[in-house]
């Protein structure tokens, strides 16, 4: 019977009696927590009583008094987040030293450093920010040469945030890093006709790569063609010797050389694609005479050789 009271008692006490006093001690502001990140103000009367930038598990009562009760019913409590935050503006106008119309984008980073001063210095401290780094973006990077705005971005960086930071720092806000993200052109007309440029360009380096090759490929065909016609010169001159002294060594064995001469006129022959007469070694004298004026020879239903009549003398 003692543990079932016991029991009923503590778990009264754990789940409903601290909760309701850890609700009444929130109402009259007697503890309060802070998350990371963030911080807390109290104003009283429209004056402000404490700051709380810490996180954890504050006592009010213990930091700003009793007073601190009295916040829930005659005061405000503003909660301010202090993380890192960022932005980016987009196609800021400048004109260039050359009168060149262009667009930069600026990224920058910030945080509140003093919550005070981001309360009751503005009343849109995020976008007099804003505008604050747009403006000097365009104040001091106008009338800029054209080669610096492409190339140094760092010092415009650094350009704009001093020009930038004592404001930002007035407002409550502590600036990070800024830094010139993108410059841009603004004209079209301008835009197509560098991207013409930047194309005949192309062309030009594209030609010159591939004349330089078409040369390089001449000077190898030519040196290569040079060094084979020396190559055949220097065969063609050395040829008479060889064919001279393979026939002198030939000419040593008669039946050899008489057997090299007549297939060499046999191939002349060949080549020479004539009408070739076979005479029998026993042949008729008559015939032979026949066949060395040039007479055309017939043969008769006999098979006798008949000669050609010749013509009369009228």
């Amino acid at each position: 019977m003692n543990f079932v009271t016991a029991f009923i008692c503590t778990f009264v006490l754990c789940w409903i009696t601290i909760p309701a006093l850890l609700v009444l001690l929130g109402l009259i502001n007697f503890y309060t927590t802070v998350m990371e990140g963030r911080c807390k103000v109290y104003i009283l009367f429209g004056r402000v009583i404490g700051v709380i930038t810490e996180p954890g598990l504050h006592l009010l009562w213990l930091r700003l008094g009793p007073q601190a009760a009295l916040v829930r019913f005659f005061g405000r409590v503003h909660e301010i987040d202090t993380r890192l935050d960022q932005e980016y503006l987009r196609s800021n106008p400048v004109n260039t030293e050359e009168g060149t119309p262009m667009a930069v984008g600026v990224w920058y980073e910030m945080r509140v450093k003093h919550p005070v001063d981001f309360l009751f210095k503005n009343v849109d401290p995020r976008g007099s920010l804003r505008a604050n780094v747009a403006n000097a973006t365009v104040r001091c990077l106008s009338n800029l040469p054209l080669n610096d705005m492409l190339e140094s971005r760092h010092s415009m960086s650094r350009m704009v945030r001093s020009e930038v930071s004592p404001k930002a720092e007035e407002w409550g806000y502590q600036l990070g890093s800024i830094y010139i993200r993108k410059v841009n052109f603004r004209d079209s007309l301008m835009i197509r006709q560098i991207e013409q440029k930047v194309v005949n360009r192309l062309r030009q380096v594209t030609s010159a790569i591939r004349q330089a090759g078409t040369n390089q490929v001449d000077i190898i065909t030519s040196s290569a063609e040079r060094q084979a016609a020396t190559e055949f010169a220097k065969a063609r001159s050395v040829r008479p010797q060889m064919i001279g002294q393979a026939l002198r060594e030939i000419g040593q064995d008669p039946d050899v050389l008489n057997a090299v001469f007549e297939t060499l006129e046999v191939e002349r022959l060949v080549k020479a694609n004539v009408d070739i007469t076979l005479i029998p070694d026993q042949g008729n004298e008559t015939l032979v005479g026949l066949l060395a004026s040039g007479v055309d020879l017939k043969w008769t239903q006999a098979g006798a050789i008949k000669p050609p009549i010749p013509p009369l003398n009228q």
